[in-house]
């Protein structure tokens, strides 16, 4: 809350600053413009070395997944840096900046960062309603793979023996495990609905919103059509049950996304406006280089990929924190 308040307060006092510069008796304060410049430059720096940054360590965690050659996940034994991804990343942005200009970049980046936020917003709610019953494990684990699979036969082997202890009450066991699997099965279906429907309510919303070349009325009537939407699939995900295996997804004690469907929608919405105002000539730089990746992914990392052999073990609180542990450890002794 001090942090918002600050940052409202510093735009405030920066937008307005230049109508009182100007007045004859603030002459003296026109200086503080080099001031100014000297943090938007330092600003500016900040932001670029930690876009930077990340982007040799993604190359390596996607060439360590196979996605793409062995090349990029070469660790130095003595710095323990990934040196040939950066340095390939470093040419690869020098180059860009010279050829580029600042607007197209500044677009480009921004469009890459919006998507990677709403990806996440969407990953969120679809993680809280309908996560995934197996998840993936590369047959470089075989190790975990046993583990897992000893774990789920001796449950297995535990609910099989409950029930011979009283065989008069197996029938009512099962008709009761089949309507809790009709009702989670009818829950999930409610839910991925409402999710999307939730992403139509915005893209109507914000393209009505955004289209000022259309006829007020027409924008009007569209803007509400995709407000209902939006609303619509919010209440029914506000009301419904989100799912419990949320709460055993991933490993114990990370951060849990606070007043869930709420707050993915509203990064949603305001995301999806960004985007869509930030110019055709934007999309389609952006889109050639995704098309880019898309064949580098057909071509290369669908055939190279650890998980093309992987092995998918059901979910439960013990299989995470395994598979966690165990990743985590194979990164270690990778790095």
């Amino acid at each position: 809350m001090t942090l918002s308040l600050s940052l409202s307060l510093v735009f405030l006092v920066l937008s307005n600053l230049w109508e009182f510069l100007f007045w004859p008796p603030f002459y003296p304060l026109l200086n503080c413009r080099y001031i100014i410049t000297v943090g938007a430059v330092t600003a500016l720096c900040a932001a670029l070395i930690g876009g930077i940054l990340p982007q040799p360590r993604i190359l390596m965690a996607m060439a360590r997944d196979g996605l793409l050659p062995s090349f990029f996940s070469d660790v130095n034994k003595r710095t323990h840096v990934p040196v040939k991804s950066t340095i390939v990343t470093g040419i690869f942005i020098a180059t860009l900046a010279f050829f580029m200009d600042v607007s197209q970049l500044a677009g480009m980046v921004s469009v890459g960062t919006l998507l990677a936020f709403t990806t996440v917003a969407v990953s969120v709610l679809i993680l809280r309603y309908v996560p995934p019953h197996e998840v993936p494990i590369p047959p470089s684990l075989p190790e975990l793979i046993d583990s897992i699979s000893l774990d789920f036969s001796n449950d297995s082997q535990e609910i099989s023996r409950e029930s011979t202890k009283d065989p008069f009450r197996r029938p009512l066991i099962q008709k009761e495990i089949a309507q809790d699997e009709q009702n989670e099965a009818r829950r999930r279906k409610i839910a991925a609905w409402s999710i999307a429907i939730v992403c139509i309510g915005v893209i109507v919303l914000t393209s009505a919103a955004s289209a000022e070349k259309l006829p007020s009325i027409p924008r009007l009537i569209f803007c509400g059509m995709g407000g209902i939407i939006l609303l619509c699939g919010l209440i029914v995900l506000t009301c419904i049950d989100q799912d419990v295996a949320r709460l055993s997804f991933g490993h114990t004690g990370g951060f849990i996304c606070p007043f869930v469907p709420l707050v993915p929608v509203t990064c949603i919405l305001v995301n999806t406006y960004l985007l869509i105002n930030l110019g055709g000539g934007t999309w389609i730089r952006v889109s050639s280089w995704m098309a880019i990746g898309a064949l580098v992914y057909i071509f290369y990392g669908r055939t190279h990929s650890l998980l093309l052999d992987g092995v998918y073990v059901p979910i439960d609180d013990g299989a995470n924190e395994t598979l966690y542990c165990s990743s985590s450890k194979e990164s270690l002794h990778k790095a």
